[in-house]
C-alpha cells in the first residue's frame, strides 16, 4: 500500500496559473511562489466584492482520538466529489504547522487520494506564512522589552507584559523561561515564555481580518502589558502596528493550490482550535465563495472546539452564512469512547460501539442548538465490519440526521459521491438559520458557563484566583462584550482528557482569562490545556527523511 506522500508524489499536477483560470483568476491577479502555489493579489480580491457568494459547507468531527478521524481527508474529498458532480466548489483549509507534522501527527494536507498539493511543501514551509506571523510575534516582544530597557517611556511594569514570544515548534522547555540575564546591557531580567505559532494573536489576527487596513488596526489594538498605575498598554499607544503589519503584507494573501484531482484549493492560517479560534482565514473564505458555488471549509478538533467557535466567533466577524454541517465519525474513534485501547481498534467490538455512540450522541445535540442541517459521514476503515457501520448508520438516523459511509482515502472523490449528493440536496433552496450559542453582551462568566454545560456538558464551572483576578481586569477595561474562545484539550468534552465517551456531572476549571483584544475576543484556559504543545516520546521526526535528490519522504 503506498504512503500519503508516495501518493502525493505520483499526482500528475496541472500548473497553478491553469487552476487560477478555471476559478476565474488572470495570470495578472495571482503571484507564483513556483508552478504549482501561488498567493491571490489584493487587488483581485478587491475586484471580487460585487459577485455573488456560494454556499458555505462547514467540516466538523467528533471527539478525536489517537485513531484518527480524517477530518481534513472528508473536507478535501467532498471538494472533489462535489466537482465530480458538476457543482463548482473549492475547498478552503488551514495551514499544517511544524508542531504536529513533527511531533504525534505527522502531515496535515489531507490524505490517499484526498490531498492537497504540493504536499511535502503544504506540510513544510509552505509561502512562509507561519514564519511571517512567528517573526511579527517576535518583533513585537523585541520592541516592548527595548522601550523596557531603553527608559521604559511608557513607564510598564515588567511583571505584567503578557506578549509572549513564540515558535512554530513543540518545545516545553520554553513554556517558562527567564530572558534578560547576563548584566546590565543584556536587558531587564523577567520571566517569560513561549507558545507556538499557531496561538500567538498575530494568527488569530490574521485570520480574522478583511485587509490589511483592519489587519493594522486589530494589530494596533492588542494589550501587552500594564503600566505601574495599572493602565493597559496597546501596541497602537507605542506606535508599532506599522511595523508589525509591515511583516504581515504578503501572509494575509490567500495560498492558492489544488487536490490530487484539480480541485482549486485554498490553504491559509494556521491557529489551533484546542487554544484557538481553529478555521482558516476569513479573507480566503470569502475570496472562495465568491469565486465557486460551494465551498467547504473545516473546523478543527471536535465541534466543542473549532465548530463552536466557528459559530460563535468566525461567523460573526466574516459574516458568514454557513449552509450545512457535515460530522465525521469513524468506527475505530466511537469505539475508543466506548472504551477499547488504540491497539485493540482493529478487533470487531459491536458492544464497544454501542458504548461509545454516546460521544456521537453529544456533537449531534450540539449541532442541533446552533439551526444547522447536518449529514454524518462515516470515515470507513478496512477493518470495520457491516455490523458496526450499521450501528453508527442506524443511531444517527434515529437521531434524526442522514448518513453517508465515504471512503476518500482509498478512492479519492468517488468515495463520498452519496455524501456530495445528500449534501446538495440538503440545502437546496434552504434559508441559512444559524444561531449564536450566546449574546456577547452577556457577562464573561454566563458566556464561559454556556459553553461548558451547553456544549460540554458540565455541571458547573469554577474559576481560580487568578482567574478572578483576570475578570476584574476585564471588566474594569470594558473588554467583557468580547466572545469567548475557551482553550481546552481536544482529546475530552470535559476539560480532563482522560474523560472519554460522554462524560456527565463534571467541573470545568478556568485558570485564566487572557485579553486577545486585537483578534476580539477573550481566553479562557481550562484545565491543564498548555499553549506550547511537547513533543511525545517517539516523535514524528523520526520517520521524516531527505534523499541525495531532494526527495522528501515519511510525511505520512
Amino acid at each position: 500500500m503506498l504512503s500519503d506522500i508516495e501518493i502525493a508524489q505520483s499526482a500528475e499536477m496541472l500548473k497553478i496559473a491553469d487552476i487560477a483560470a478555471n476559478i476565474g483568476l488572470s495570470s495578472d491577479e495571482i503571484e507564483l511562489y513556483g508552478d504549482y502555489k501561488a498567493k491571490i493579489k489584493f487587488e483581485a480580491i478587491e475586484k471580487l466584492k460585487d459577485l455573488p457568494e456560494g454556499q458555505l459547507i462547514l467540516v466538523s468531527a467528533i471527539t478525536p482520538t489517537p485513531a484518527g478521524e480524517g477530518k481534513t481527508t472528508v473536507s478535501i474529498g467532498l471538494a472533489q466529489a462535489m466537482n465530480q458532480l458538476g457543482m463548482s466548489t473549492i475547498a478552503a483549509i488551514r495551514e499544517p504547522s511544524l508542531g504536529p507534522i513533527f511531533g504525534i501527527k505527522g502531515g496535515a494536507a489531507g490524505g490517499g487520494y484526498s490531498q492537497v498539493l504540493p504536499m511535502e511543501d503544504i506540510n513544510l514551509h509552505f509561502t512562509g506564512d507561519m514564519h511571517a506571523v512567528t517573526s511579527a510575534n517576535n518583533n513585537l516582544a523585541a520592541l516592548i522589552d527595548n522601550s523596557i530597557y531603553n527608559g521604559n517611556p511608557f513607564s510598564i511594569n515588567p511583571r505584567t507584559v503578557t506578549w509572549k514570544r513564540v515558535m512554530d515548534v513543540n518545545d516545553r522547555a520554553l513554556r517558562n523561561v527567564v530572558i534578560g540575564l547576563g548584566g546590565k546591557t543584556q536587558g531587564v531580567p523577567r520571566e517569560d515564555g513561549f507558545d507556538i505559532t499557531p496561538a500567538s494573536e498575530i494568527m488569530a489576527i490574521l485570520c480574522l481580518s478583511n485587509n490589511l487596513e483592519e489587519l493594522k488596526t486589530k494589530i494596533g489594538k492588542i494589550t501587552v502589558a500594564q503600566t505601574y498605575d495599572n493602565k493597559l498598554i496597546k501596541v497602537a499607544d507605542m506606535g508599532f502596528e506599522g511595523a508589525i503589519t509591515s511583516l504581515l503584507k504578503d501572509a494575509l494573501k490567500p495560498n492558492l493550490v489544488q487536490t490530487i484531482e484539480n480541485t482549486p484549493a485554498f490553504v491559509h492560517g494556521g491557529p489551533f482550535a484546542n487554544i484557538a479560534q481553529g478555521t482558516s482565514s476569513i479573507i480566503a473564505t470569502k475570496a472562495a465563495l465568491k469565486l465557486a458555488d460551494y465551498v467547504v471549509t473545516e473546523a478543527g478538533f471536535g465541534f466543542d472546539l473549532g465548530a463552536e467557535k466557528f459559530f460563535d466567533i468566525v461567523c460573526p466577524y466574516g459574516e458568514f452564512c454557513t449552509s450545512a454541517v457535515i460530522l465525521v465519525a469513524t468506527v475505530r474513534a466511537i469505539k475508543h469512547h466506548g472504551g477499547v485501547k488504540v491497539r485493540d481498534l482493529s478487533t470487531p467490538n459491536a458492544e464497544a460501539v454501542k458504548k461509545g455512540l454516546a460521544n456521537l450522541d453529544k456533537h449531534l445535540e450540539n449541532i442541533r442548538k446552533f439551526g444547522m442541517k447536518s449529514v454524518v459521514a462515516i470515515n470507513k476503515f478496512s477493518t470495520d465490519t457491516d455490523e458496526e457501520l450499521q450501528l453508527v448508520k442506524e443511531f444517527a438516523n434515529k437521531n434524526g440526521f442522514d448518513v453517508a459511509i465515504v471512503d476518500f482515502w482509498g478512492k479519492g472523490g468517488k468515495g463520498g459521491l452519496e455524501l456530495a449528493e445528500k449534501v446538495t440536496h440538503l440545502i437546496e433552496n434552504q434559508v441559512c438559520n444559524l444561531n449564536q450559542l450566546y449574546n456577547w453582551n452577556s457577562p464573561v462568566e454566563e458566556k464561559i458557563l454556556t459553553v461548558a454545560q451547553e456544549i460540554y456538558g458540565a455541571e458547573k464551572i469554577d474559576f481560580t484566583s487568578e482567574a478572578q483576578k483576570d475578570l476584574r481586569l476585564i471588566k474594569k477595561n470594558g473588554y467583557d462584550k468580547l466572545p469567548i474562545c475557551i482553550a481546552k484539550t481536544q482529546k475530552s468534552l470535559s476539560d480532563n482528557p482522560k474523560l472519554l465517551g460522554k462524560p456527565k456531572d463534571f467541573l470545568v476549571t478556568v485558570r485564566r482569562i487572557l485579553i486577545a483584544s486585537g483578534a476580539g475576543f477573550l481566553i479562557p484556559i481550562t484545565g491543564n490545556i498548555m499553549r506550547m504543545p511537547g513533543l511525545p516520546k517517539t516523535p514524528a521526526a523520526l520517520q521524516i527523511d531527505i534523499d541525495t535528490k531532494g526527495n522528501i519522504k515519511g510525511i505520512f
